[in-house]
Parts: structure tokens; C-alpha cells; sequence
């Protein structure tokens, strides 16, 4: 009964240049650590290879420091390693594989297949359909020579691709490197393992797309796992079985507040959050000053408590009330343009836009309240 880890997506070396530098780093770091714990998970479930159906490295140019750590986080399992390049990391004349290969740092349990193949394993039982990505973008399946391809008798015949299935993944992805929606049907596979989609996604029961092991953007399309394949026999359905790898969670937040209840339920959803999380924040509606400077607060002991969060209140407006502008003790010109502002926010004059009158209002009140606090003098 051949029994597999399913994996993709590594994005080893990807850049996170829309992060802070403290917080890009470790994210870089993680997925790395999503390597490591993939070997550790086929050592610990026994398995007969771990599948890795492309885009190992995010990018063609990364460092040579960047290589040879990836195949250090491989070094756990001695097994088998199935893989295949991607789009992002496509077996060119000139690519990162050859530079690894020069490098002379791919193991020797490693089975990397820069050009379509299949890959017969008789004492474990199994064979595989390889089928690599020799550029970044095709428009013809390459999987289409699975359907005549022979492999021996009795043997588990399991393929691997990168792209997307045509037909299930059309609203979200283009149109490049296509597989037929039926390939596993028509190639006679007990399981077809794909790569390209970050989530984890089930195209039929032979079917499937592992996702990234470790997510990298704010989709909520299930990634952060590495799945169990387990085949009795040639022609019998498999058992598919998620295992969790992911380091971090990332989560992109609306959050609506119009009334201070508004804020306190606001408050207590950023409570929640901790060192494992990634958030992408976006506060909209209307809220006092009295609430702004308790929201903020939530905010910045939550960026203390996360591992990252952007936030976004630029569609957020400011009221302050009579009571908000009185405690301001803004007299004269300071209360003149705090009164201009409001009208601005409110839409007069015609054609003003009130995002930046409201985003005005709300610096300006911020540092009169700090120099209130502090003792400062307007």
C-alpha cells in the first residue's frame, strides 16, 4: 500500500517587500521551516516518497545561500523526493536547477525531472508521470502523454503536473499551462498531484491540489498543509488526509464600526490575535474621537502582539463630537479649521474630497490631544 506526502508552492526565496523588514524576514523564514517540518511528517508517517509538484523556488535568481539551505531543510527524510519544476522555477537552459546541479548540492534522493519522464519504483510499487515545466507559461497540456504512457503491471500510477485544471480554477486564474479537468480519468491514475493553486483544493477523489505549506497571502483559500496520500492497490480510490504545516495565519480584516458597541466588538476581535498572525486590516463606517484613540490603542497592542499588521483606516471618518472638539480646547484659527474640516468631510464645499478632510481631521486632532496630554503648548 504505497503512501505518499503531496506538497507544492514553496516559494523558497520569495521577497515580502510589502513588509516591514522585522516582519519580512521571519515570514521568509517560515516557509523554509514548512520544508522541515514536510520531511519531519514523511519520517514520521513511514511514507514510500514525498511529490513536490513544482515551484520549489520562487524565482529563478535566488541565491546560492538560498539553494543549499532548501536542500538542507530536505535532509530529514532519506526517501525518495519526487519533484518537478514550475512556472516560477521552469527547467530552462539556464536555471536555477543547473546552478544546483553545478553546485553539486541535490542529494542523492532526490528525483528531479527536468524533462518529461516516468520514473518506475518496482520495490515500492509505484510509478510516476512527470510532467515539468520546461518555461514559464505553455498553452498546450502537458499532461496529454499520460493517457498513452505504460508503466508495469500492478504498479500505482501517479502523475504530477503544475498549472491549472481547465474548467474548475477558470474565474480565478489566466489561462497558462492548462491540465485536463479529466486527466486522471483518462491516464488510468490512482492520483494526480498538482501544483500552481496556493490553497488546498480537491478537484475529484484523484485529484488534487496540495496548496503552499505555508501561507503567503490574504486569500482564504485553505493553505498550510502538506497532504497523506494512502493507495491499497493499482485502480483503488485514495485516501487523502490534511496535515497541518503552516507557521503563520493570514487574515484580511473588514472591520465596519458606526456606533462605540461598533468598537468594542472591534476591540475584543483584535484581542484575539497573537504571534502566529498576519492581518491586513481595513476599518471603515464613522466613529468619535473618543473611539479613534481606543481603536488605535487595540491597534497598536495588537501590531505589539502579531507577527505583522497593516492597517488601513483611510475610508474610516472621523466625527468628533461637540464634547470632542470642547476637550480639544482648540480656540481661534485651530477651532476655525477643526469647524472647515468637518463641513469639508460633510461634503462642502462641493467637489472636496472628504476622505482627506476626514484623514485631516483626524491627524489634527490626534496631536492636539497628545499635546494635551503631554503638557504641550498649541
Amino acid at each position: 500500500m504505497p503512501r505518499f506526502l503531496h506538497t507544492a508552492d514553496w516559494q523558497i526565496g520569495r521577497q515580502y517587500s510589502q513588509f516591514l523588514a522585522d516582519d519580512a524576514v521571519p515570514l521568509a523564514e517560515a516557509r523554509l521551516a514548512a520544508v522541515e517540518t514536510i520531511a519531519r511528517l514523511a519520517v514520521e508517517h513511514k511514507v514510500d516518497a514525498v511529490l513536490v509538484a513544482g515551484d520549489v523556488f520562487d524565482a529563478q535568481t535566488v541565491s546560492e545561500r538560498t539553494v543549499r539551505k532548501l536542500f538542507n531543510a530536505m535532509a530529514v527524510y532519506a526517501g525518495p523526493w519526487l519533484m518537478i519544476p514550475g512556472n516560477h522555477d521552469a527547467a530552462l537552459a539556464e536555471s536555477v536547477w543547473t546552478r544546483a546541479e553545478r553546485l553539486g548540492v541535490m542529494p542523492e534522493n532526490l528525483h528531479l525531472a527536468l524533462h518529461p519522464t516516468t520514473l518506475d519504483f518496482p520495490v515500492l510499487g509505484f510509478s510516476a508521470l512527470m510532467a515539468p515545466l520546461a518555461q514559464r507559461h505553455t498553452y498546450n497540456d502537458l499532461t496529454d502523454w499520460f493517457d498513452q504512457a505504460s508503466t508495469p503491471a500492478g504498479h500505482v500510477r501517479i502523475g504530477l503536473a503544475h498549472g491549472s485544471v481547465q474548467g474548475v480554477l477558470a474565474e480565478e486564474v489566466d489561462s497558462a499551462n492548462p491540465i485536463g479537468a479529466d486527466r486522471a480519468t483518462r491516464a488510468r491514475l490512482d492520483y494526480l498531484a498538482l501544483g500552481d493553486w496556493h490553497g488546498c483544493k480537491e478537484i475529484d477523489s484523484r485529484t488534487w491540489y496540495s496548496g503552499t505549506p505555508e501561507p503567503d497571502r490574504f486569500k482564504g483559500n485553505e493553505p498550510g498543509y502538506v497532504l497523506l496520500v494512502e493507495i491499497d492497490a493499482s485502480g483503488s480510490e485514495p485516501t487523502v488526509a490534511r496535515l497541518d504545516t503552516g507557521q503563520f495565519v493570514w487574515s484580511a480584516l473588514d472591520i465596519a464600526v458606526s456606533v462605540a458597541s461598533d468598537v468594542d466588538a472591534a476591540i475584543a476581535q483584535l484581542n484575539g490575535y497573537g504571534p502566529g498572525d498576519v492581518l491586513n486590516i481595513r476599518v471603515v463606517g464613522q466613529i468619535d474621537l473618543a473611539g479613534l484613540q481606543r481603536l488605535r490603542v487595540a491597534l497598536s497592542e495588537a501590531e505589539a502582539r502579531s507577527r505583522s499588521v497593516q492597517v488601513d483606516l483611510g475610508a474610516l471618518r472621523l466625527l468628533p463630537t461637540a464634547e470632542d472638539v470642547a476637550a480639544l480646547k482648540a480656540d481661534g484659527y485651530l477651532g476655525d479649521v477643526i469647524a472647515e474640516l468637518r463641513d469639508r468631510q460633510g461634503g462642502q464645499p462641493l467637489g472636496v474630497d472628504a476622505g482627506t478632510a476626514g484623514h485631516a481631521l483626524g491627524l489634527l486632532a490626534s496631536i492636539l490631544e497628545e499635546r494635551k496630554l503631554t503638557g504641550a503648548t498649541t
